[in-house]
């Protein structure tokens, strides 16, 4: 179900200096060694309580991005590369970050997409935030 989209989310991190954060569920270990084939151990920050997380995060002065469809959303190719500490907030592909996360969203990051999908693969669409955010794109 989750196949190697953290491994290759992690590759991505590395790639741009960022760190992953996830939640302490017991698929996660597996689910991140599955598409990482980084040498050396990755920047992984397991979170016990993600919103409890996001809402520290967020009052001491880190900004909080979602990749999600909303009418406020900020098109990928707008988003500036960020200046200061930044966390993405990535949802499941078919159901999207869940409503009680919402609230913690500074603001919405759009991908378009002009085909007949509805969403990207996770990996994909995150790996692009980062790189934009990272401001190497």
């Amino acid at each position: 179900m989750h196949g190697a989209n953290l491994g290759t989310l992690l590759r991505t991190c590395d790639a741009v200096g960022a760190c992953l954060a996830v939640p302490p569920f017991r698929w996660v270990d597996e689910a991140v060694a599955r598409g990482n084939t980084l040498r050396q151990p990755g920047c992984v920050h397991r979170v016990g309580s993600p919103l409890r997380w996001l809402a520290a995060e967020r009052a001491a002065g880190t900004r909080v991005l979602g990749v999600e469809l909303a009418d406020e959303a900020v098109r990928l190719g707008d988003l500036p590369a960020a200046r200061g500490r930044t966390v993405v907030l990535l949802g499941h592909e078919a159901t999207g970050i869940p409503p009680e996360a919402l609230d913690q969203l500074d603001a919405a990051v759009e991908i378009p997409m002009v085909g007949h999908g509805h969403s990207l693969n996770v990996a994909v669409a995150g790996s692009l935030v980062l790189y934009k955010l990272a401001g190497l794109l």
